[in-house]
């Protein structure tokens, strides 16, 4: 697609002030070595330090280890209760797939592929950060998602990450993914719903808007939010939703014994850097992510997708 195609396609998707602005940062960061902002000298963007890290885990004989470490992901289970729930969503899974990175590791996603293949749920859902770098070419990833989606069952929601660029989203788009970009759709069962948003990234880009997302939801009504980065937990328990699911931290990555992160690269309490947590009435949880971020590689920290289950209390 040509650049003024795509733009024009953006802007009938997205509307011209979200399109321009999203695109705009893109092309400052893409001008710039470092980042910017919360960013700035961080080693994402700084890609000369990331064959520093490769080569310095090969000379301690740590590199073949993380890399089969990253291979093996996991499934979880995670039970999300609540009295709001309606009763016909007794029971509703929701897979929950999150930083896949899918064109750093091609072995670790031929065992997601393998390992979704034999689930049951309700609904799939992907919270961002479906490229490896955080700019230049992006062929490999959509080619990287196209094959992943084969192996998923509709219908599938998804939203941009920090890694990602925009330019990704007719293509996502077309692979049958219902990118929410600070949107929101209804779930029906029956005579019953529940409301499902997902805002745009709010880590890097900070064209998040939880407010146009959640517009449209009744009050009172059973509600979940999507968001790459669970750092705007205090806006969306107070916006009213009930479960707000994330990634981002890959849960450190490169852990401690205990699974203890040396960095989480997000402004929020530890607690809420891997797995479930609350905030006020809102539950939450962070997934640890499926890929990995800079190299390859994971320590005391096992790749992961999760099932959640909807129960009513």
């Amino acid at each position: 697609m040509k650049k003024n195609e795509l733009l024009a396609a953006l802007e009938q998707r997205l509307g011209r002030l979200h399109a321009r602005q999203r695109l705009g940062i893109e092309a400052d960061h893409e001008a710039q070595v470092f980042g910017q902002g919360l960013n700035f000298f961080h080693i994402e963007n700084w890609y000369s330090v990331h064959s520093v890290i490769r080569n310095t885990l090969k000379l301690c004989g740590l590199y073949w280890r993380g890399r089969k470490n990253a291979e093996r992901i996991v499934v979880k289970t995670n039970h999300v209760p609540s009295s709001r729930l309606p009763a016909q969503f007794d029971g509703f899974t929701i897979l929950h797939i999150s930083d896949t990175h899918v064109d750093m590791n091609q072995r670790a996603m031929q065992r997601l592929a393998e390992l979704v293949t034999g689930l049951q749920y309700d609904i799939c859902v992907l919270t961002g950060d479906f490229r490896g770098a955080t700019f230049g070419p992006f062929d490999a990833a959509l080619n990287g998602m196209e094959r992943l989606v084969a192996h998923l069952k509709p219908p599938i929601f998804g939203v941009l990450g920090n890694h990602d660029t925009i330019q990704m989203l007719p293509e996502l788009e077309a692979m049958g993914i219902r990118m929410l970009q600070n949107e929101c759709d209804v779930i029906t069962r029956g005579e019953e719903s529940i409301y499902l948003a997902g805002i745009d990234d709010a880590h890097y880009f900070r064209v998040d808007n939880i407010e146009k997302a959640a517009a449209a939801i009744p009050e009172g009504t059973f509600a979940i939010l999507l968001s790459h980065t669970p750092e705007i937990y205090r806006q969306a328990a107070h916006a009213g939703f009930d479960l707000l699911l994330s990634g981002h931290t890959h849960g450190g990555q490169i852990c401690l014994p205990g699974a203890i992160p040396i960095t989480l690269d997000s402004v929020l309490p530890r607690r809420m850097g891997a797995g479930a947590w609350h905030y006020g009435n809102m539950a939450g949880y962070t997934s640890v992510g499926a890929g990995s971020s800079v190299v390859a590689v994971r320590y005391n920290c096992p790749p992961e997708i999760t099932l959640h289950r909807l129960t009513r209390a």
